[in-house]
Order: C-alpha cells, then sequence, then structure tokens
C-alpha cells in the first residue's frame, strides 16, 4: 500500500438534499403530540416512500430535518418536486398555521465520506439553501440548475448570488418552480407585504481610511431612524454591513433580504464640511425612488440624517403619526465631538481590547456632553461585555459599573431604544426578570425592529421556564439579522435543550460551531444535549475541543453567569454527568 494514501479519505461526487420543517417549534408548542405524530404520518406516506423511489439515501435526520444523498441529481430534484407537491395536498384541509411544511436545499459536490456520515462544502451549501428556502420551497445551486435544467419540466428563478457563512465565495442561487408549486409559493419570493428596506454601508469617500468610522456611523443612524417606524422592516445593521466594500447588485441584495428597496450613499469629511449622497433604489428594477446631495457645514450633520430619513418615509408613502415623528431624533447630543467619539466607540471590535478601547471613546464623550445618555449606554454595554469574558475583570464589579452607568443613561433620556436594551441585558445578568421584561418590552416598543432586542425578548422566556415561547422572538431577530444568524442559533439551541427536545439542540448546537467554530459555550451545551441522548463518545470528543479553546472553562463558573433558573442550570448539568463529563 502506497503509505501517502493510506489515511487519504473516501471522496465521491453526490446530490445532496437537505430539509425541514418550518416553524417546528411553534407547532410543537400548539400540540406537542399531535404535530409529532403528523410529521411520522408524512414521513412514512409521502417524504420517505419518494426518497425511496427515487434511490436516495438518509444520511441522518435531526428531529424535523433530514440530509438525504442520492447518486442522481435528477433524482434528488424530481424526489423533491414531488414531495412538495405531496405535501401540498396533504395540506389542502389542514388551518393555516398548523400545517407541517418543507423547505428544501440542493446542491451536487465533493463529499466527504465518514462511516454513514457525510461532510464537505456539498454538504453545507445544500443546508445553507435549505435555510434561505420559505415553506413549500425547493432551492438549489446553479450546477444543480444547469444539471437538470432540460431534462426535467420545472423552470428556475433567478435568486442571486447569496453570501452564506463558511463558504468562500457567493452561492448563485435558484428556486424551483413546478407546475404543481407554482402558485403556492411564487409569493414567498416577493418581498413580505408592507414596506421594507436595507440600508446599505455608505462609502467613505474621504480618501483617508481613519474617516471610516465616520461614513458607517451615518448609516448606522439612519437605520435607526428607520428602524423606529412601525410597519417598516428594516434589515439590521449586522447584515447590510456584509456587502461593506464590495460591489453590489442592488436587485440581487433586495433579493435575498426579501425586501422591496435599498438606500446607498457616499459621504466625504473634509474639515468641518461634509457631503453626503444618497440614493433609494427600487428593489425590483434598480430604478431611482429618490435622489439627493447634501453640501454642509460638519454641524449640521444631524439634520442631515433627519432630512434623509423623512425623504425615504415619504417616497416609501408611510404615514407616521406625531408620536412617530417624535421618536425619530436620534443622536441625543448636539455636540458634534461627542458624537465623533460615541461613533469611534461604536466601530470598534468587542474583543478585548477593543471592548476597553470603546470604553475609553464612550468616556470620553461623556465628558465633552455630561449630558449625553448614549455614552454612559456605551459604558454600561462595555462592562456588561467585561463581566461576560474571562479577562481578568471582576465579575461582580462589572456589574455594578454596568448597573451605574445604565441608570444615569435613563435618567438622562426614556426615548433611546438603545439604553433600555443596556438595561435589559443588566437586569438579565441580576437574574431580575420582571424588570428584564419590563425594559426590553419598552426598546421594542420604541424599535420594533431591533433584532437584539427581539433575541433577548425570547431570552425572557428562554430563562424563565417557557422556552417555546422564545421560538418566534429568536426567528423574527434573524429575519430582522440574518448575517447575525450563528449568534441567535445559541439562544435558540438553548430553548431547545431546555425543552428537553435534544435532537433539536443539537442540530442547532452544531450548526452554530459551524458559523463560529471558536465558540466555548455552544460546545459545553452541546455536550450536555449528547448526554442526555447517551452519545457519551460524542460528547467527550466536543469537550475535548472546549477545553482545548478554553482550557480554565468550568461548567458551574460559566452557568453561574447565565440568566437561568437553578432546575435549568442541573438539567444542563445533568446532561453533563450523563455523559460521564465534570459538571462542576
Amino acid at each position: 500500500m502506497d503509505p501517502s494514501t493510506e489515511n487519504r479519505a473516501e471522496r465521491r461526487l453526490a446530490a445532496i438534499l437537505a430539509a425541514d420543517v418550518v416553524g417546528y417549534s411553534r407547532l410543537m408548542g400548539l400540540d406537542e403530540e399531535g404535530t409529532l405524530n403528523q410529521l411520522k404520518a408524512h414521513r412514512r406516506d409521502v417524504v420517505d416512500l419518494k426518497i425511496k423511489d427515487h434511490r436516495g439515501r438518509i444520511v441522518k435526520t435531526t428531529g424535523d430535518g433530514l440530509l438525504v444523498e442520492f447518486a442522481s441529481i435528477v433524482d434528488a430534484v424530481r424526489c423533491a418536486a414531488e414531495i412538495q407537491a405531496g405535501m401540498a395536498e396533504r395540506n389542502v384541509d389542514v388551518v393555516a398555521d398548523r400545517r407541517i411544511q418543507f423547505r428544501i436545499g440542493i446542491n451536487i459536490g465533493d463529499i466527504i465520506i465518514d462511516g454513514d456520515d457525510i461532510f464537505g462544502d456539498g454538504v453545507n451549501i445544500a443546508a445553507r439553501l435549505e435555510g434561505l428556502a420559505e415553506p413549500g420551497e425547493i432551492w438549489v445551486s446553479r450546477m444543480v440548475r444547469e444539471q437538470v435544467r432540460d431534462k426535467l419540466s420545472v423552470t428556475f428563478e433567478d435568486m442571486g448570488e447569496r453570501e452564506v457563512k463558511n463558504i468562500a465565495r457567493p452561492v448563485k442561487a435558484f428556486r424551483v418552480m413546478t407546475k404543481g408549486t407554482t402558485a403556492a409559493a411564487s409569493h414567498k419570493a416577493a418581498p413580505e407585504e408592507g414596506p421594507s428596506i436595507v440600508v446599505l454601508p455608505f462609502t467613505n469617500m474621504s480618501g483617508d481610511p481613519e474617516q471610516e468610522y465616520f461614513s458607517d456611523g451615518i448609516s448606522e443612524d439612519i437605520i435607526t431612524d428607520l428602524s423606529k417606524i412601525p410597519g417598516l422592516l428594516v434589515i439590521a445593521r449586522n447584515s447590510s454591513f456584509t456587502f461593506k466594500g464590495k460591489s453590489v447588485n442592488i436587485t440581487d441584495i433586495c433579493k435575498q433580504f426579501r425586501v422591496k428597496c435599498a438606500l446607498e450613499g457616499s459621504v466625504r469629511k473634509a474639515g468641518q464640511r461634509v457631503r453626503i449622497t444618497a440614493q433609494l433604489i427600487d428593489g425590483t428594477n434598480g430604478g431611482h425612488l429618490w435622489a439627493e446631495r447634501y453640501d454642509r457645514q460638519l454641524t449640521d450633520i444631524f439634520e442631515v440624517q433627519d432630512e434623509v430619513t423623512r425623504q425615504i418615509v415619504a417616497a416609501l408613502k408611510i404615514k407616521l403619526s406625531k408620536a412617530d415623528q417624535a421618536k425619530l431624533p436620534t443622536s441625543g447630543t448636539k455636540s458634534v465631538e461627542a458624537h465623533d467619539c460615541f461613533l469611534r466607540a461604536r466601530a470598534t471590535k468587542m474583543d478585548k481590547e477593543g471592548t476597553r478601547a470603546a470604553a475609553t471613546w464612550f468616556r470620553r464623550a461623556t465628558e465633552i456632553d455630561p449630558s449625553y445618555a448614549a455614552g454612559y449606554g456605551g459604558l454600561a454595554i462595555t462592562s456588561i461585555i467585561e463581566h461576560q469574558n474571562p479577562w481578568g475583570t471582576d465579575p461582580k464589579e462589572a456589574m455594578k459599573d454596568a448597573r451605574r452607568f445604565i441608570d444615569r443613561a435613563l435618567t438622562l433620556d426614556q426615548n433611546d431604544p438603545y439604553l433600555h436594551f443596556g438595561a435589559a441585558l443588566t437586569a438579565m445578568f441580576e437574574k431580575d426578570f420582571d424588570r428584564w421584561r419590563k425594559e426590553i418590552d419598552a426598546a421594542l416598543a420604541l424599535n420594533p425592529n431591533y433584532a437584539e432586542a427581539l433575541n433577548a425578548r425570547g431570552t425572557v422566556h428562554f430563562a424563565d421556564g417557557e422556552p417555546q415561547k422564545a421560538v418566534p422572538y429568536i426567528e423574527q431577530a434573524i429575519r430582522a439579522d440574518p448575517a447575525n444568524r450563528q449568534q441567535y442559533l445559541h439562544f435558540l439551541g438553548g430553548t431547545y435543550l431546555l425543552d428537553r427536545q435534544y435532537d433539536k439542540a443539537v442540530a442547532l448546537f452544531q450548526e452554530r460551531i459551524a458559523l463560529n467554530p471558536a465558540t466555548d459555550l455552544s460546545r459545553g451545551y452541546l455536550a450536555s444535549a449528547l448526554g442526555h441522548l447517551g452519545e457519551r463518545e460524542q460528547a467527550g470528543e466536543i469537550w475535548r475541543q472546549l477545553k482545548e479553546i478554553n482550557p480554565r472553562y468550568r461548567a458551574t463558573e460559566h452557568l453561574s453567569r447565565m440568566p437561568l433558573r437553578p432546575e435549568d442550570v442541573e438539567r444542563v448539568l445533568d446532561g453533563l454527568r450523563k455523559a460521564g463529563l465534570p459538571a462542576d
């Protein structure tokens, strides 16, 4: 035997189908036994039968999802189309909010074989396409479309290039349109009802990379203002900024985010003058809905942002009440210098060094303008981050600082959702559930698009013994901020872990780890879920990885900082014990 090939992984080309049930957790919350029985019947009478008919192999199931391998891509697409057609027929007489509907992603590529399991980009892309699909839909990669376009009686809708996590290049996606499913699913490809927008990062035209924070700050402030408008869906900054510095096709981006229009622009700052251009673009045809250029003194920057927001509202034909109009001003200070410090802090990466640098900028903002509430809010957030991370700070002192700063901020301004979010986080780690719920509701009343606040609203239920009620809020957060999906998956996995749906928890934590390989927290929870399932060997491997990432990790110390009830802490620890792992 050639020594160079002795440990070579087995590979082959295969068609991969990934599928899951949309809103499964919500359905289980409505009727756990009935949903489980329905899913089993659908699997037996439609899904598994069609897979067998088309010579597919079920690689694995994850509660409400499954991964299937086919030797033929034609068989894979035909199988998916027949599954969706069969499910549509079975759902005809079912009340809309009780229907079990699948979403499916298909890719063809090189896979790695490990026993009965398969891995590789071929699998990952299929899973990412499935995540982009809506109920009843099938999404495929460009290669799939090219392989089957003349072999099956289906058409394909171009959904544009999609940036997906852990895949180096954008994935060109297509939606399968079949005779039986086109009419039922076509509305899902269009933007959701009501006005919706993505604000792309404004281009820094100053010729100085150091001014990048300023142009980013303009974009973020406009996002914040627009997010306060009831009925307007605004994609979160974390997602829209994934296109920063890239040449983009506006219609593709609007398709990707399922929004009706996009705002793009540029900023040129020179001395005490600033020039801002902004264009509102129709996402369906690329036409301009509105465009303007502003040449102003730097001291007028707040008025410019306010005017841009109001022009967008007018172009989208949104009617604002007087109360809504009063919410729009964002800065909270008349000091351009203090706001500049705030923008510098907000642009800083929140790792150990970045968090402390941000705190310095936030503190400087409050020194320039002692009435600048957002500066104190920023100090509270950096204190919470210090509390949460093993950077040598005394966690108790960090929480005392957070409470002091956020209380100061709220005495200055009760109308900033950022401050109420900071107060909610503080209350969360103080395990004050009543205040946590009150403050996060206040934040969402002021900004219904606030993705992090939506996630935190779900986490209230997660921590307070109502994990199933958390799911809709976390899913809303993912809709508003899809690029930050990996963060929200941790909390979504936690809901299933505490709800004893360990298969689902495992799948979500595994996806989160794939998107964020450095996480120790999700590995701790994953090891517990695996322990509850009796997967001791797999749990041990996850624990080994965790200790490599964070040798000082101790489950009890980690969980003591989490806003969990004692009985839920015990459930996590019990899973570790069942896996033979240290629960101390």
